[in-house]
């Protein structure tokens, strides 16, 4: 094999490796594709150092249209930027890299249409799998999203939501609603009356789920949530809706809750920069448990969510064909107590 010379210009082809092996075409394929058909290992050996002195690089297009599928999986996300997708990501990452593939990232930028539009352009690579990690939008906006993820089913690829399901998808849910439940009776204990709640536009089931049980579990522990202002899942729409808020003479041992951690994050930067005290005058509490929340002062008051785990369960649930619902542990959730809201009097 000393000899090999690649060819002079040109990518190097599948017929190219299987000439200066000296094996056939199909048994070059069968080695360099991912065939399940055994290959004599003395034929494996000279196709694959062929393969690597030329250079040669399979054509995934190819591969997925003999196979039905390709070896990607594909992740949508609403925010790149947003620590919750980046930390998510790391866990699909983690999981793809043990199953020997390859995760494409996508951003929904929060548009419902845009999401259909990027799952329709996804359908064409005909990935293994297709992760929806995005915020679920509910109602009219998010129309044609089904057929889509129809289709893109019945071409082989296996659809994972992250959070509650639809249609046949698998999901991977968090209890929203639940945790955010255990955070409203926490904060309660700690002695606090009145709460304001920044949220996302309604529809929004993360939001919605979240806003419920904090509401819930607040209201039993003998606290008031006595406004919600829909914003959105940025820090700048929290700083938004906090600044608004904070002109309003928003009183001294009012706790603010932001639907995410970024949000709260926004709403803090807005205290201080109103002159107030994030804390002692105004607590703040948020979900996600990011790791900016524990780095800032004074740290946030929030809910852990194992986010990385969330992720490399989401690609399992993408490529494991024996990978059932009613047999996964669910996610556990804490709720984690910092300075943002010192117990009150």
């Amino acid at each position: 094999m000393s000899d090999i010379i690649a060819p002079a210009r040109g990518a190097a082809t599948l017929h190219d490796v299987a000439r200066v092996a000296g094996v056939s075409l199909a048994t070059a394929s069968r080695v360099l594709n991912g065939s399940t058909r055994k290959v004599a290992e003395s034929y494996r050996e000279r196709v694959e150092a062929a393969a690597e002195k030329l250079g040669y690089t399979a054509n995934l297009s190819a591969q997925a249209t003999a196979r039905g599928t390709s070896a990607i999986v594909a992740l949508l996300v609403a925010d790149i930027a947003d620590p919750y997708f980046g930390q998510l990501a790391s866990g699909v990452a983690r999981g793809a890299d043990e199953a020997g593939l390859v995760v494409t990232i996508a951003i929904t930028e929060r548009d419902p249409q845009r999401e259909v539009k990027l799952v329709h352009a996804l359908r064409g690579q005909r990935p293994r799998g297709l992760i929806l990690a995005a915020s679920r939008v509910e109602g009219p906006d998010a129309v044609g999203l089904q057929g889509e993820l129809d289709a893109f089913s019945h071409t082989g690829g296996r659809v994972v939501v992250v959070g509650p399901g639809g249609g046949g998808a698998r999901s991977v849910a968090v209890d929203n609603r639940g945790g955010a439940a255990a955070l409203g009776v926490e904060l309660g204990r700690l002695g606090y009356r009145d709460a304001i709640v920044v949220a996302a536009s309604e529809g929004i089931r993360t939001s919605d789920d979240r806003l419920d049980g904090f509401t819930e579990g607040f209201a039993s522990a003998g606290g008031t949530v006595r406004e919600v202002h829909r914003a959105g899942f940025t820090r700048d729409a929290g700083y938004a809706a906090a600044s608004e808020l904070l002109e309003n003479d928003t009183a001294p041992g009012t706790l603010i809750f932001g639907v995410c951690d970024v949000v709260a994050i926004g709403v803090m930067s807005a205290v201080r920069d109103a002159g107030r005290q994030v804390g002692a005058d105004v607590a703040v509490a948020g979900f996600d448990d990011i790791a900016t929340g524990r780095d800032i002062r004074p740290g946030l008051t929030t809910v852990r969510v194992p986010l990385e785990d969330l992720g490399y369960h989401a690609l399992r649930a993408a490529t494991d064909a024996e990978w059932e619902a009613a047999d996964e542990p669910p996610l556990p959730l804490e709720v984690i107590v910092r300075a943002s809201t010192p117990p009150r009097s």
